[in-house]
C-alpha cells in the first residue's frame, strides 16, 4: 500500500520551495497553513486572528519576493505567524512563545528572514524607509523594501511621520496596507473613515477599474506606463470625493483596494509592483480571523484567546476562573466607573485598549467620557494633560511597555505642569508569553526621575482600588498607578474605598533577622517566604512600601536602625528602582547595611510563563528564600 501524498505545507522549508509551486497550488497551500495554526494555537495559545487573516498575504510576499534578499517588515508583529512558518520554523512552530522556543513576534536574532524585531504598532515605515536609503547610499538598487502595516498600526502618529519623510525621497520602498477595519477592538478616528471612503466609494472603485485595465489587467506594462501611473495619480487626487486620497497626498502611488485574501490575484498585484520604482502603497482589504467562523464573528475575543476547543471554537481557558479572583485590568474598569458615578469630572483614555485595560465596560455605560485614541500614546498623554488643564481627571491607560513611548509628554505636558493625570500603567512587570518587547520592567526606574509625580504600586486589587480613589481626590497632582497582568485577590466590593496617605508604606510582619522591602504585586511572594523562612527559624519582617515617590523615609529609618540585612523585590529592573533607591538612602543618610536587591536584572528578558519568568530572574518565593539564607549565611 502506497504511503500518502505529503500535504504542501510539508513540502515547504523556506521561500525557495514555496516558489517552485504553481500558481495553482497556492490557494490549497494557504488552506493547509491556515488548519496548522489552528491546530497549534488551540493549545498553545497565541496571537490567533491577524494571522489567520494574513495567511495569503505572507504566502503571496514570499512567492513573488526574493526574501531575504528583500526586505519585509511586519507591523505589528502578531500577524506574521504564516511568514515563520514558511521561512523555516514551520517544524519548531509548536514551541511559539514558549520558554525557550521561537518568539511569538518576527526577531532579528531569530532568522535571517525578520527584518527587523516589531513588537510595538506603528515602526515598519521608519524602519523600511531606513533600509532603503541605506541602500540607496551602498547602490544596491535591486533591493526591494516592504512594510506591512495594520490599518490599527496606522493611526499612530510615527507611521504619518516617516510616509511624510518617504514621500519626498526616490526610495525603493513598498507600503502593503493591510486593512481588516480592526486592530484589537474596532479601530477609530479619520484614518479609518477615509480608508472606509476609499473602499465604498464608487467613484473611487471605477477609477481603480480603470488603473488595471489601463495597465493592461495588472499583468504587464507597457512604455507609456510612467504617464499613465501619472495620469492616473491626479485623476485619483481630484475626483475621491473632491477629497485628495491621503496616501497620495503625501507622495506614496496608491493602488487598491483589492482583495487581500485571493492570494493568486494578490500575487500577480505584487509581480507588478515590483516594478515601479518609488514610494508606493498597495491597501488590501483581508478578514481578521479567517476561515474560522468563531474568529470570524468574534474579532476581539480572537485576536489572542488562549486555549480553545479546535471544533466549535469554545473558549476553554477560562473554565474554572469564574470562583478565581478578578484581574487587576477587570479591578481597573469596574472601580473607575464607581469613581466615575460619584464624580463627574473623571474621565477615561485608552490608546486602542478599551478591552484588554476593560475601559470597555465604563465605554457601555458612559460612552460619552471615554476616550480611544487610537494607537497614539503620544497623543493620549498630552490629551489627558489638555483636559487637567481644564479640570477635568483624565485616567490615562496604557501598558506600561507602550508607556515608553509617551516619556516626553509625561514629563513635558503632565509634570513640568503639575496637571492631575493619572497614568494607570497596566501589564507592568514580566507580562509572559510576549517577551521582551512587551514587558513592562522600566516604569519604575523611569518615572522615578521625574519630578512632582506620584508613584504608587498596589499588592493586591483591594489595594488598587484605594489607590485609584486616593489619584482623583483634590490636589495630588500627577500620579502613576502601576499594576500586573494578572490576578490576587478577591476584593471586597462592598466595603467603601479609603484614601490612602501618600508616599506611606506599611509594616506586614514583625522580624529580627532579615528585613524584606517591596513594592507592588511581588510582595505576594514574600508574604510566603516570611513563613517558609520562619520554619527554618529565620525572623524575617515584610515591609510592603506602596509608594516609590514619594518613598516612606520614616518607615525606611525604622528598617535601617533595626535591621543589619535587607532584601529589596520588585518586578522591574534593579537599576532605578525600589532596590536603587534603598542604596541611595543608605548613602545618604550614612547607613553600613547588606542590601540584596531582587528583581529583574541588566538584561533583556525572553519570553515565557509570568511565574517560569519571576523564578529565573529570582524574585518569587524560593528566589527571596534562597537570598535570604545566604546573606544570613554570610
Amino acid at each position: 500500500m502506497s504511503a500518502p501524498a505529503k500535504k504542501l505545507l510539508e513540502t515547504i522549508n523556506d521561500p525557495s520551495d514555496l516558489k517552485k509551486l504553481k500558481e495553482s497550488q497556492l490557494s490549497e497551500l494557504c488552506r493547509e497553513i491556515r488548519e496548522f495554526i489552528l491546530d497549534e494555537t488551540s493549545h498553545n495559545p497565541g496571537h490567533l486572528g491577524a494571522s489567520l487573516g494574513t495567511v495569503e498575504l505572507s504566502v503571496a510576499i514570499h512567492y513573488v519576493f526574493n526574501t531575504p534578499y528583500d526586505k519585509v517588515i511586519w507591523d505589528v508583529g502578531h500577524q506574521a505567524y504564516t511568514h515563520k512558518i514558511l521561512t523555516g520554523r514551520r517544524d519548531s512552530f509548536h514551541t511559539n512563545r514558549m520558554k525557550g522556543g521561537i518568539s511569538g513576534f518576527p526577531r532579528m536574532e531569530e532568522s535571517e528572514y525578520d527584518a527587523f524585531g516589531t513588537g510595538h504598532s506603528s515602526t515598519s515605515i521608519s524602519a523600511a524607509f531606513g533600509m532603503a536609503t541605506a541602500s540607496a547610499l551602498t547602490e544596491d538598487n535591486g533591493r526591494l523594501h516592504i512594510a506591512v502595516i495594520g490599518d490599527g498600526a496606522m493611526t499612530g502618529g510615527m507611521a504619518m511621520e516617516a510616509m511624510n519623510n518617504a514621500g519626498v525621497s526616490n526610495a525603493n520602498l513598498l507600503v502593503i496596507l493591510n486593512d481588516n477595519g480592526i486592530a484589537i477592538d474596532k479601530n477609530v478616528g479619520a484614518i479609518k473613515e477615509s480608508l472606509a471612503v476609499m473602499i465604498s466609494s464608487k467613484t473611487y472603485n471605477k477609477i481603480k477599474d480603470k488603473i488595471w485595465l489601463l495597465l493592461g489587467g495588472g499583468t504587464q506594462y507597457g512604455k507609456n506606463t510612467r504617464a499613465i501611473v501619472k495620469q492616473i495619480g491626479n485623476a485619483v487626487k481630484s475626483t475621491i470625493l473632491k477629497r485628495s486620497n491621503l496616501f497620495e497626498s503625501m507622495n506614496f502611488r496608491y493602488f487598491g483596494p483589492i482583495d487581500g485574501n485571493d492570494v493568486v490575484h494578490l500575487s500577480k498585484i505584487l509581480r507588478d509592483l515590483q516594478r515601479i520604482q518609488g514610494p508606493k502603497l498597495l491597501h488590501i482589504i483581508t478578514m481578521k480571523g479567517k476561515g474560522f467562523e468563531e474568529a470570524e464573528k468574534h474579532q476581539t475575543t480572537f485576536h489572542s484567546p488562549g486555549t480553545f476547543d479546535r471544533k466549535t471554537g469554545k473558549l476553554t481557558n477560562n473554565e474554572g476562573q469564574e470562583k478565581q479572583a478578578p484581574k487587576y485590568q477587570t479591578v481597573f474598569g469596574k472601580t473607575i466607573i464607581e469613581l466615575a458615578e460619584q464624580n463627574d469630572k473623571i474621565v477615561g483614555i485608552t490608546p486602542a485598549m478599551p478591552t484588554g485595560c476593560s475601559l470597555n465596560l465604563m465605554m457601555e455605560v458612559m460612552p460619552e467620557r471615554v476616550f480611544d485614541v487610537g494607537i497614539a500614546e503620544q497623543h493620549a498623554v498630552t490629551f489627558a494633560a489638555g483636559l487637567a488643564a481644564q479640570g477635568m481627571i483624565p485616567f490615562c491607560n496604557i501598558y506600561s511597555t507602550f508607556a515608553q513611548r509617551a516619556y516626553d509628554q509625561i514629563i513635558h505636558d503632565v509634570a513640568i505642569q503639575k496637571l492631575a493625570v493619572v497614568l494607570c500603567l497596566d501589564r507592568s512587570g514580566l507580562v509572559g508569553e510576549d517577551g521582551a518587547t512587551h514587558h513592562g520592567t522600566f516604569d519604575l526606574a523611569f518615572l522615578r526621575a521625574i519630578p512632582n509625580l506620584t508613584i504608587a504600586s498596589p499588592m493586591n486589587e483591594e489595594e488598587l482600588r484605594n489607590m485609584m480613589f486616593t489619584a482623583q481626590t483634590t490636589g495630588k497632582g500627577p500620579f502613576a498607578i502601576r499594576y500586573p497582568k494578572g490576578r490576587g485577590v478577591m476584593p471586597n466590593w462592598k466595603t467603601p474605598m479609603q484614601e490612602m496617605k501618600v508616599g506611606k508604606g506599611r509594616k506586614l510582619r514583625e522580624g529580627k533577622d532579615i528585613a524584606i522591602i517591596t513594592i507592588g504585586h511581588v510582595g505576594n511572594y514574600a508574604t510566603q517566604a516570611v513563613v517558609d523562612l520562619e520554619a527554618e527559624n529565620i525572623k524575617a519582617a515584610h515591609y510592603d512600601i506602596r509608594f516609590l515617590k514619594p518613598i516612606d523615609e520614616e518607615l525606611l529609618h525604622e528598617v535601617f536602625k533595626s535591621y543589619d540585612h535587607i532584601i529589596s523585590v520588585e518586578d522591574g529592573t534593579i537599576l532605578g528602582g525600589l532596590g536603587s533607591a534603598l542604596l541611595e538612602f543608605q548613602s545618604e543618610y550614612g547607613y553600613k547595611k547588606t542590601i540584596h536587591r531582587l528583581g529583574v536584572p541588566d538584561r533583556f528578558i525572553s519570553h515565557a510563563k509570568q511565574g517560569e519568568l519571576h523564578h529565573e530572574c529570582g524574585f518569587d518565593t524560593e528566589g527571596i528564600v534562597l537570598a535570604s539564607r545566604e546573606i544570613l549565611n554570610h
